[in-house]
C-alpha cells in the first residue's frame, strides 16, 4: 500500500496516522528488523526505518545513542536495504537519512535499491527543498515519495513551496531543536498545524516530542498523522512490550475527530 493511500484509507476511517521511528541495526539488525514486524502487526500505519549516522544534528540523546549503538555495529545503508527486502509487511515503510550516506551511496542506484527493498517513502532531514530538486525528481520518478519538513521557523512561502514537493504527508515539526520526548507540547503548536493545512490539502503529520497517547489525543483533531520516535527507542532500550505501547498509542488515534 502506498502512502497516500494509507492516509485515504485512515481519513475514511476517521483516524489519524502512526507513524513510528526506530533506528535500523538497534539493538542489533536482526532485532531493529524484528521489530519493525511487530510494528506493523499491532497498530502502526507508518514505519519510518532510521539509518544510523555519526553526526544526527536533529536527533535529540536517545536516537542518538541508537545511531551510536548501531553504527558499533557495523549497521550500514547496503545492510539496511538489504534485510528489509526480506520483510513481508504491508505497512508502508519510509528510510529516513541525513544527506551523507545516501550521496555516498549513489543517487541512481539507491532510489533502484530502495523500490526493490519495498520502501515508500524518504525523508532526508538536512538536505534543503532548495537544493533537493534532482533528487526529489529521482525519487519521485522511482514511485519514493519525498516527504520534506517544515520547522516552527519556516516562512509561508517557504511552507508552500515544500509543500509543492513533497508527497505523501509533510512533516510538521513541532518545535526547534531536536528530538526526544517532552512533557508537554509547544504553545502555538495547534496553529502552526491549521497555518500549514490552510496552504495546502497534503496530509501533514507533527513529529518531535510526541511520545503518549495524550499527545496524540491532543493532535487528533489537527493533525493528519503523528510521529513517535524516541518513545520507541526507550522502550527497545528498556525491553518494554513495544506491542502494549504501539496498540496504546494507536488507540489514541481512533477517537471521534471535528
Amino acid at each position: 500500500m502506498r502512502i497516500d493511500e494509507k492516509f485515504d484509507l485512515l481519513k475514511k476511517k476517521g483516524e489519524v496516522a502512526l507513524i513510528v521511528y526506530l533506528t535500523a541495526g538497534f539493538p542489533t539488525l536482526k532485532e531493529s528488523m524484528h521489530n519493525v514486524y511487530l510494528l506493523s502487526k499491532n497498530g502502526a500505519d507508518l514505519i519510518e526505518v532510521g539509518v544510523p549516522f555519526s553526526d544526527p544534528t536533529a536527533d535529540g540523546p536517545t536516537i542518538q545513542h541508537a545511531s551510536r549503538v548501531a553504527l558499533k555495529k557495523n549497521t550500514c545503508l547496503k545492510n539496511i536495504l538489504v534485510e528489509l527486502e526480506k520483510i513481508k509487511v504491508d505497512t508502508p515503510l519510509i528510510l529516513m537519512s541525513y544527506f551523507n550516506p545516501l550521496l555516498s551511496y549513489g543517487k541512481e542506484k539507491l532510489f533502484r535499491d530502495i523500490k526493490r527493498s519495498g520502501v515508500s517513502g524518504i525523508i532526508i532531514p538536512d538536505l534543503p527543498v532548495e537544493e533537493a530538486r534532482e533528487w526529489i525528481k529521482v525519487s519521485n520518478s522511482s514511485g519514493i515519495d519525498p516527504i520534506l519538513l517544515v520547522s516552527p521557523t519556516s516562512t509561508n512561502q517557504r511552507i508552500r513551496l515544500i509543500a509543492e514537493y513533497s508527497r505523501g504527508f509533510i512533516y510538521c515539526v513541532s518545535t526547534t531543536g531536536t528530538t526526544g520526548m517532552r512533557d508537554e507540547l509547544p504553545i502555538g503548536l495547534l496553529d502552526f498545524i491549521q497555518n500549514i493545512k490552510s496552504m495546502t490539502d497534503k496530509p501533514v503529520a507533527v513529529g518531535f516530542g510526541i511520545s503518549t497517547p495524550d499527545h496524540v489525543r491532543l493532535l487528533r483533531d489537527e493533525a493528519d498523522g503523528v510521529i513517535v520516535g524516541s518513545r520507541i527507542i526507550e522502550a527497545i532500550e528498556k525491553k518494554e512490550d513495544l506491542r502494549e505501547i504501539v496498540r496504546g498509542l494507536k488507540e489514541a488515534t481512533k477517537t471521534s475527530r471535528k
